[in-house]
């Protein structure tokens, strides 16, 4: 709040203007006023509001990668966005590199398609690695082959099935990836002079790092403008409950497989007898026909059963459970 004059302030400032010593022409010209430049080839469309906001989806969106790319990559995968700015198509099309990994998403219902770029690095890094390799990259740069792009196209479509869930407090869509181009002139999916945002992350795979771009047309955000402020979208965030966690974690552990097996009796025999061991042998155990069985899970004893048969198959009914922790 400016200063507030007090009476004789006043009185003394009419004064001085009813007697000139004070030009009210002169103080006006005094005053600075600010103008900024307006560029009509770029038009301001996206507000710091808007890209602080798209930072959040997409910092949500890479906390999903971290968490699900290590059990295809089986390395770890760190994701951190760096920043996102507005910048017209033609900019973002001239700054890519020849080859490049470009994978052409279809936002239904929003009309478009938004552009998922992948370093060339981090490319190579994830083919070495899901043929079993180490993660590596290569020296030199060279295009991609159809297998390799098969390979690409199977994580990538795991990155552009993950977008749905950071989206949900905005817009329940349904990406989908149409293609995977490598010649950034066959991706042309708007005007060059269309304004577009771009969010920055930084991705590490093991040692290797690069960056991901993804490209965000304003014609196909328009008609969601209005919801993408940091307000609506803490104000539509659903209460995560905390037995939704459990339960997705005990679906998971239950699809789990381990090892189970019945011992049916142990026996210490010498290593000539072992060696002369010839069909039709007998090996006493130490155990009665009448004795239960030890299951083994893991390397855990946890049931005591019976042998007998199920289906014309081997099997063990189990009598009691070992509680050992």
């Amino acid at each position: 709040m400016g200063e507030v004059l007090s009476q004789s302030e006043i009185d003394n400032l009419l004064k001085a203007l009813s007697s000139g010593e004070l030009d009210v022409e002169e103080m006006q010209s005094n005053t600075d006023r600010q103008v900024k430049n307006y560029d009509f080839a770029r038009p301001s469309k996206f507000s710091k509001e808007h890209l602080r906001t798209l930072e959040i989806i997409f910092e949500h969106y890479g906390r999903l990668l971290s968490t699900n790319l290590p059990a295809y990559l089986r390395k770890a995968v760190q994701v951190e966005v760096m920043n996102s700015e507005a910048v017209i198509y033609q900019e973002f099309s001239n700054a890519l590199s020849n080859p490049v990994l470009l994978g052409v998403i279809n936002m239904s219902p929003l009309k478009g398609n938004a552009i998922i770029e992948l370093a060339t690095n981090l490319g190579f890094c994830i083919i070495d690695r899901l043929l079993g390799g180490a993660g590596g990259t290569l020296d030199k740069t060279r295009d991609y082959s159809e297998i390799e792009l098969s390979i690409v196209e199977r994580i990538m479509n795991i990155c552009v099935n993950l977008l749905r869930e950071p989206w949900k407090n905005v817009i329940d869509f349904t990406p989908r990836l149409e293609r995977i181009d490598t010649n950034p002139q066959f991706s042309q999916i708007i005007a060059p002079s269309e304004m577009v945002a771009i969010v920055t992350m930084n991705i590490k795979i093991g040692d290797v790092e690069g960056l991901m771009n993804v490209c965000l047309p304003y014609m196909s955000l328009e008609p969601i403008m209005d919801k993408l402020n940091t307000k609506y979208w803490f104000s539509t965030m659903q209460e995560r409950d905390e037995n939704t966690y459990t339960d997705a974690i005990e679906t998971l552990i239950s699809k789990a497989q381990i090892p189970i097996r019945a011992v049916l009796g142990k026996s210490t025999i010498s290593v000539r007898d072992f060696s002369e061991l010839a069909q039709g042998d007998i090996i006493k155990l130490g155990t009665k026909l009448d004795d239960e069985l030890e299951v083994y899970v893991g390397n855990m004893k946890k049931f005591t059963a019976l042998p007998g048969t199920f289906d014309e198959k081997y099997a063990v009914r189990l009598t009691s459970v070992v509680r050992e922790e």
